[in-house]
């Protein structure tokens, strides 16, 4: 884990001497409108160039879960040598090969390579207008930007467009221009990068527009909660001072009336504990993932993203066991360890069962993202040897620290009855509304973080993303608290798992946003896209649903035990 962390944070700067080695990696190819599924890149009849000579590629973590197959080409290029086109092999193209290449240009089938981490991407053919002829791409034209002893742009040109018929020989070949380009080192990734479509009006709007619901939202709590409390203590207050015969005839509700319930532990507290600890580890690795992402490019890094938020989220461990922990301790739970164990392997077993299930069916097309047994086996190493241990250390500590049930009310022995009361005070209707403002102000962002992950465009404002993230914590705040006032003022005391699964259904929303995105703003087909579409976003709303129940339970908690102490309570 240690070592992939290091090469995360330690990019290899490639500094090139004259005429030193230059290497092509071929990666992966696939179907334009399946940006997920990839094959490697010789799976179609392609050949190789003569050069075998090649250090060897150790790939990251990150990699590895993501499919990287990065191949040697073969062809010799070296540095600031120019080559003039050079066939460096033949296909001798039988009925079988035809038929494979035919298949890959009647699904849009393209290609992606690099040089010194630059990707390049390229078209394997294309039909007539008819669909009846078929025309393979022969000749790769690579130009070359230096900068000094370093290579900062790479652009390829496929031309030598050439009938696919049975029982031929094709030849293929590729010639090297280099060129001396202005581009700095370290922007060679801009022109990558699309400010047009991440910088739109409509992004700005977006952001702006929820900043304005937030304002709108803490204003609006803080005047309900404000004068009706105010009413509520004046209320309660005068109540202190009458005697008893007024009290017995005079009409008592409202929250205060459950405040002998109100502390009364949650129904099933040893998942609520897991789920609460694991969304304070989510929400942990999201502000630090995306601060990183802040500081460091990290999209300039095959994989990286990914590798670091494995390395944040086993490093965060503690977090989850500390939360976790504590609130069960709170609860007066007894069985400290199991709980211990369901949150620490919640999340991980989750991910790894989509991921399992998905591996199946890329196994089965024999794609590139069938996840390798060695990495299955350092993933699982990373549970038990680095998640567990922390979980148990934030644990311990969770349950020494602050496992105290203080709470400013008694607890009744007996609970209290809760009265009928209309039908959208209910729980479920509160749950089923609670999640409709948070996904109002992220499903924007949504749209864009969707693009980047299954387009081809590459995330970089992650500026906009911290502000979402703050802007979806005070909503989901906001609302939860609101909600959980109504309830406790119908005197019903189960706000707990309310205020947790009325945040959560924040999850729900996005899970639908994703069906409409899939039929109307993406081509995606087949078996295999389809179902790794539908378990990673299943998977992402999850999480992003735990990470936001946890806020909205916290943020509650808080609400709800300042209301109780301010209160006189005989």
């Amino acid at each position: 884990l240690f070592y992939y962390s290091f090469f995360l944070l330690s990019s290899c700067l490639e500094v090139y001497t004259d005429k030193e080695e230059v290497v092509l990696w071929m990666n992966t190819v696939g179907p334009y409108h399946n940006r997920q599924e990839t094959y490697k890149y010789f799976s179609l009849p392609f050949c190789a160039g003569s050069k075998k000579t090649i250090s060897h590629y150790h790939e990251t973590l990150g990699e590895a879960l993501q499919g990287v197959e990065l191949e040697f080409s073969g062809l010799d290029i070296k540095f600031k040598d120019e080559v003039m086109q050079t066939t460096y092999c033949e296909i001798d193209l039988d009925k079988a090969k035809r038929d494979a290449f035919v298949y890959a240009i009647k699904n849009h089938y393209w290609y992606q390579m690099y040089i010194d981490d630059l990707p390049i991407w390229g078209i394997v053919g294309e039909a007539d207008e008819n669909g009846e002829d078929h025309y393979l791409w022969t000749y790769k034209k690579l130009e070359i930007g230096y900068n000094g002893n370093r290579i900062v742009d790479v652009n390829l040109t496929s031309e030598g467009k050439v009938r696919l018929m049975a029982n031929t020989r094709i030849a293929m070949s590729y010639s090297v221009k280099w060129k001396k380009s202005d581009v700095k080192f370290e922007d060679r990734f801009d022109k990558y990068l699309d400010p047009s479509f991440f910088q739109h009006r409509i992004h700005w709007f977006s952001i702006f527009n929820s900043f304005m619901m937030v304002i709108f939202l803490v204003g609006l709590v803080s005047m309900i909660l404000m004068r009706t409390l105010r009413k509520d203590y004046a209320r309660y207050s005068k109540e202190e001072e009458m005697d008893d015969m007024d009290r017995d005839l005079g009409d008592e509700y409202g929250w205060k009336q459950v405040h002998g319930d109100v502390f009364r532990p949650s129904s099933h507290p040893l998942i609520f504990s897991s789920l609460i600890g694991s969304g304070c580890q989510i929400f942990s690795v999201s502000l630090i993932v995306i601060i990183v992402a802040m500081v460091e490019d990290l999209y300039t890094e095959r994989g990286s993203m990914l590798s670091t938020a494995i390395f944040v989220y086993a490093a965060t461990s503690p977090v989850n066991g500390y939360f976790g922990g504590s609130l069960y301790a709170k609860q007066g739970g007894r069985r400290w360890i199991k709980q211990m164990f369901i949150g620490a392997f919640m999340i991980p077993a989750m991910v790894c069962g989509t991921a399992f299930f998905i591996n199946f069916i890329a196994i089965y097309y024999h794609a590139s993202r069938a996840i390798p047994f060695g990495t299955m086996v350092a993933v699982c190493c990373i549970c038990f040897f680095v998640i567990l241990p922390l979980n148990l250390v934030g644990t311990i500590l969770g349950r020494n620290l602050s496992g105290q049930p203080n709470f400013p009310c008694r607890v009744n022995a007996v609970p209290r009855p809760i009265p009928e009361k209309k039908w959208f005070m209910e729980p479920a209707v509160i749950v089923c509304l609670g999640g409709i403002l948070p996904f109002g102000s992220i499903f924007i962002e949504m749209y864009f973080i969707f693009t980047s992950f299954w387009a081809y465009k590459i995330y970089y404002v992650y500026g906009f993303m911290m502000l979402v993230l703050v802007i979806l914590c005070i909503v989901t705040v906001c609302v939860t608290i609101v909600c959980t006032y109504f309830l406790l003022n119908a005197e019903d005391y189960r706000w707990q798992w309310t205020s947790f699964l009325s945040a959560a259904s924040t999850a729900v929303y996005v899970y639908m946003y994703s069906f409409y995105y899939y039929f109307f703003k993406t081509k995606m087909y087949g078996l295999f896209q389809t179902s790794f579409y539908f378990g990673y976003m299943a998977v992402f709303s999850t999480a992003l649903g735990i990470m936001c129940g946890a806020i909205g339970y916290m943020g509650t908690s808080a609400f709800v035990r300042k209301i109780y102490t301010n209160v006189k309570i005989d």
